[in-house]
């Protein structure tokens, strides 16, 4: 473990594996160039959340990137998590056009060191792009269809196709015996984010909660910036977590809770149903802690 700046930098066990069996192969010198690579692109993330005034508490480093532990969830909003994903790639972009340089006007004896170089540059940021999270990409697709859809549909939408890439790269890996061997690295990648998205989506409710009890502080943001509400239409007798299922992360919302007939009973901003919620609630909803999910309301007991 290393820390600097303020932040904790670890080795991902896997990292540490691929490390001692390039030692065993004698393919130390191109690991190291690896893990170089991979922290160059890492520190672009961090740079680029420091200079939005996010907490990043410590980040793991994988042989294909890092995965950074932060204070902020769903509280950030959309477009600086984009920025921040992609600022990891963008360090692969110039390192790329550096060794291609080097290739061009270096030194002949190092044009085989350079072609590592520029090839691992190319994987490393090609690689994070795929829509798979927890990769660059996958944190583009939940960025920008936040703009479109609530929040918990396209973290759910987004994490189980995570899940059905992820096993698709183990079977490709797999797939690979039959042609005479098990391609090692991309199976024990695809494991990794096959069994992270397994684990995201077991903690789903977990994870919507922490969004929720982050958006009093996004609706103060978004109103602050003079945004307009998103009008909200409630039939009387939805239960108060299908409603919350509802909200967008890049917006604020009025409810507008009408009856059977369409006739508005209530408007009332979202706040105020989310505030109403959590006092009632000890835990994410469905699970063991939360009683948001299977509660019933009582007779007359209105959602606003």
């Amino acid at each position: 473990m290393i820390k600097w700046g303020g932040v904790e930098y670890r080795l991902h066990p896997l990292f540490l594996i691929l490390m001692l069996f390039s030692v065993w192969t004698g393919y130390f010198a191109e690991m190291l160039t690896l893990f170089g690579v991979v922290t160059i692109h890492e520190l672009g993330h961090v740079a680029a959340a420091r200079a939005y005034g996010w907490r990043i508490r410590r980040v793991q480093l994988l042989p294909f990137g890092g995965v950074a532990e932060m204070e902020e969830s769903a509280n950030v909003p959309a477009k600086e998590e984009m920025v921040v994903a992609l600022c990891g790639p963008l360090q692969n972009v110039w390192m790329a056009v550096f060794a291609a340089a080097m290739l061009e006007w270096g030194p002949g004896q190092t044009a085989d060191y350079w072609a590592y170089f520029l090839q691992a540059n190319l994987m490393i940021g090609l690689f994070n792009l795929l829509p798979v999270l927890p990769l660059d990409g996958g944190k583009l697709v939940l960025g920008a269809f936040s703009y479109l859809f609530s929040y918990h549909r396209v973290l759910s939408a987004v994490l189980h196709t995570s899940l059905l890439l992820s096993l698709c790269m183990v079977i490709a890996a797999l797939a690979r015996y039959a042609a005479g061997g098990v391609h090692l690295n991309l199976l024990a990648i695809g494991l990794f984010l096959f069994f992270s998205n397994w684990y995201s989506i077991k903690h789903l409710p977990y994870q919507f909660f922490r969004f929720l009890i982050s958006r009093e502080a996004s609706c103060s943001r978004m109103k602050q910036a003079g945004q307009p509400p998103h009008m909200l239409v409630v039939p009387y007798d939805q239960e108060p977590v299908q409603v919350l299922r509802r909200f967008k992360r890049e917006r604020h919302h009025l409810l507008y809770i009408v009856d059977r007939a369409g006739d508005v009973l209530q408007i009332c901003p979202e706040d105020r149903l989310l505030r109403a919620y959590l006092s009632r609630v000890s835990g994410p909803p469905g699970s063991r802690g939360g009683n948001g999910a299977g509660r019933k309301r009582g007779k007359g007991e209105k959602i606003g």
